[in-house]
């Protein structure tokens, strides 16, 4: 077993890319309103938002209990719709040496888009198990997102 890791998964959504990237890089203190029973709060330590070297707090329920993490924003790619975030503090702290998210949306042919997770991170030990439960996690925030985006899409057309 290894103790540096990098795990991956791709969901389709109907939202546009850019609009899905526009979340995650510069509002994501809204994300508690679209992923309630996931996110409860995104607050911003340092920085502004939507700019890198940002530091963001998140608190967050996963595999039942409640988490914190706080992360600085290392990376936005508006070209890419890409944004890279790096833990800094929290829960998950206390088994990762390292850990990095990476979250990015691909316009699709036809309308909607893929978004891409990437997880890379280096456990405290050998024992830490595999973040697979925390990239469904991912998944289904994202989920929660493109909802909401769809919607607010529909209300406003």
């Amino acid at each position: 077993m290894t103790v540096h890791g990098k795990m991956e998964i791709d969901l389709e959504i109907r939202a546009p890319a850019d609009k899905f990237h526009e979340v995650f890089s510069c509002r994501p203190h809204h994300i508690s309103n679209m992923s309630t029973d996931k996110i409860h709060g995104v607050d911003l330590h340092d920085g502004d938002w939507g700019k890198a070297g940002s530091v963001i707090s998140w608190s967050y329920t996963h595999d039942g209990e409640t988490k914190v993490a706080k992360e600085v924003i290392e990376a936005i790619d508006d070209e890419k719709n890409s944004t890279t975030f790096r833990v800094i503090e929290g829960d998950l702290m206390k088994l990762y040496k390292n850990f990095v998210v990476i979250v990015q949306a691909t316009p699709k042919e036809g309308g909607g888009s893929v978004i891409h997770w990437t997880l890379e991170y280096e456990k405290l030990s050998e024992e830490v198990t595999e973040p697979y439960s925390l990239l469904q996690f991912c998944v289904h925030v994202s989920k929660d997102i493109d909802l909401h985006l769809m919607e607010q899409a529909q209300a406003q057309a």
